[in-house]
């Protein structure tokens, strides 16, 4: 009774930092859940982060945060997320009483994360190369948003940023989206 517990803790907590990871892949895209606009390929859109809110709101967000610290929140949002999904992966691990099904899962997990983590890092040195000083690159199963400062823009950087993305990882063209942070 006690195996199936801890597996299910396991499964439990990978899935919730899978879940963090979506939410913020989702939350920084700036893009709707579902979306009726046909997608033209190799048409590059920028993506705003405007959002209207009211005045008690704004006082009561960190409207005040810049671009740079903006981005570096993100940052260390993603970081806390993926750790805490390596760490269940490690805590099942070094349970003696797990059973090898559910090392084997949290293994798998754990490499998974753990190429995610390098293809982001690689992609983010390789963009702050090119001139994007605070690139952050999210990576899931469904694709990668790469945050950007609107300043460091351009009318080449969607290719260029697209490109870099598609070097380093399997990603799809279509399936890369562009948020630019202002």
């Amino acid at each position: 009774m006690m195996k199936i517990k801890k597996q299910h803790i396991l499964v439990g907590a990978l899935v919730l930092a899978l879940g963090a990871a979506v939410y913020l892949n989702w939350q920084f895209s700036g893009t709707p859940l579902l979306s009726s606009a046909s997608k033209e390929l190799g048409a590059a859109t920028y993506v705003n982060n405007d959002a209207t809110a009211t005045a008690d709101e704004v006082r009561t967000t960190a409207g005040e945060m810049t671009p740079q610290a903006k981005l570096a929140q993100a940052r260390n949002d993603r970081t806390q997320a993926q750790d805490k999904a390596l760490e269940a992966a490690e805590n099942i691990l070094s349970l003696s009483d797990s059973s090898e099904e559910a090392k084997e899962e949290a293994v798998q997990a754990a490499n998974v994360i753990e190429q995610r983590i390098l293809a982001q890092s690689n992609i983010e040195g390789i963009l702050t190369a090119k001139g994007f000083s605070s690139a952050i690159c999210y990576l899931s199963d469904s694709g990668c948003t790469v945050t950007v400062l609107k300043s460091e823009l351009s009318d080449d950087s969607p290719i260029i940023i697209k490109e870099t993305v598609i070097s380093q990882t399997e990603v799809e063209f279509n399936n890369i989206v562009i948020v630019d942070v202002a």
